[in-house]
């Protein structure tokens, strides 16, 4: 059995932030990543941040990922980075089992572990949603941005908020013809700036509209959508088709934990949050000592804020084994404000609900 000071679970943006204070911290860290780079969602991201210069403002998503490894490079031998490995288990006596490259398994001990597994894509149901052709907006993302492959020729895309608004115009940019936008939502959610830049290219959305079946002969031909009430149920009558070989389904993500609940961590669903999420403590503690999180398996935010978190579950995390950074204080304040702006204004006013709702003393209290 391999043994570490600090495990942290997934190497998206609240990975490697983790990764970076918790070394600078002095700690030694080993980084699990299941995908063959790390980086998380920020590897499909051609798009610029919004947000503060402290996030990566106007930086390509893709970029920021070079960057937060940069950082860690003068701390190559306290950084274990395995990439390729999937955290099978994490049981009550903290040890964790690896399944590396689908065929080598083993055992890793630390004093300490950081959960940063992000989130999984929700789906729809609908009549024959298992056609070839239907992808989640991330499936979509990683054909084009990763690996550089058009996915279809005409798509239909279900759901206006950011990613679907972002991922429309990229899949234009691609040579791609967006037949339409549905959301079941009265209004549009993503940021006008992107649904503007949609209208101008003469592609309708249409909300309060939902899919209501898919059809083709072994793979998607055609889609049926229809207006849908206040309660989302299908109108009538109100039935619209649209002919394409692509469904991109983009309606939001739920905290991908299910090795917390294995770890036995007291869990709660909270709707602002999008999903099951772990009780935690001020410090990202869980209710399994020595046990934190960081990200979107906390909660669904914007990468900006699980950057943040990830500094500061590493904070924490390093302090609980008695490596505590020199500069503690100040860079707990700093990335607490961060947050707090990051939080602001009505468009935050459900994540602080929801996290009201988690929130416990922690251990020490």
């Amino acid at each position: 059995m391999k043994e570490t000071e600090i495990a942290i679970v997934g190497g998206g943006p609240a990975g490697l932030c983790a990764a970076y204070t918790a070394a600078a911290s002095g700690a030694q860290v080993t980084l699990i990543e299941r995908n063959p780079l790390m980086g998380g969602q920020l590897n499909k991201q051609t798009h610029m941040f919004f947000g503060s210069e402290k996030q990566y403002a106007s930086t390509r998503g893709m970029d920021i990922t070079n960057i937060l490894l940069k950082q860690l490079e003068p701390y190559e031998g306290q950084v274990q980075m395995i990439n390729n490995t999937t955290v099978v288990g994490l049981y009550e006596d903290k040890v964790l089992s690896l399944l590396e490259n689908e065929e080598r398994y083993y055992k890793l001990k630390p004093k300490t572990t950081i959960v940063a597994t992000g989130a999984f894509e929700k789906f729809l149901a609908f009549p024959n949603n298992d056609l070839p052709g239907i992808y989640g907006a991330g499936a979509v993302q990683t054909l084009m941005n990763v690996y550089g492959v058009k996915p279809g020729n005409k798509v239909l895309m279900v759901g206006a908020g950011n990613i679907g608004l972002i991922v429309s115009y990229q899949l234009i940019q691609s040579g791609v013809e967006v037949v339409a936008i549905v959301d079941a939502a009265s209004k549009i959610g993503g940021y006008l700036v992107h649904a503007s830049k949609i209208r101008r290219l003469g592609i309708p959305i249409l909300t309060n509209h939902s899919v209501k079946e898919a059809q083709g002969e072994g793979v998607l031909e055609k889609v049926v959508i229809s207006e849908v009430d206040q309660s989302f149920k299908p109108i009538a009558g109100t039935e619209k088709e649209f002919e394409a070989d692509v469904m991109c389904i983009s309606v939001g993500l739920s905290p991908l934990n299910e090795l917390l609940s294995m770890a036995g961590c007291m869990m709660k669903y909270v709707p602002s949050l999008s999903g099951f999420v772990p009780i935690r403590s001020s410090e990202y503690e869980t209710s399994v000592k020595n046990l934190f999180v960081a990200g979107d398996s906390c909660g669904i935010e914007e990468a900006s804020s699980a950057m943040v978190e990830g500094h500061l579950a590493g904070l924490y995390a390093s302090a609980s084994i008695g490596k505590k950074h020199e500069q503690f204080v100040v860079l707990e304040k700093e990335y607490k404000k961060q947050l707090h702006d990051l939080r602001s204004g009505p468009e935050g006013e459900g994540i602080r609900r929801g996290l009201t709702a988690v929130e416990r003393r922690s251990h020490n209290d």
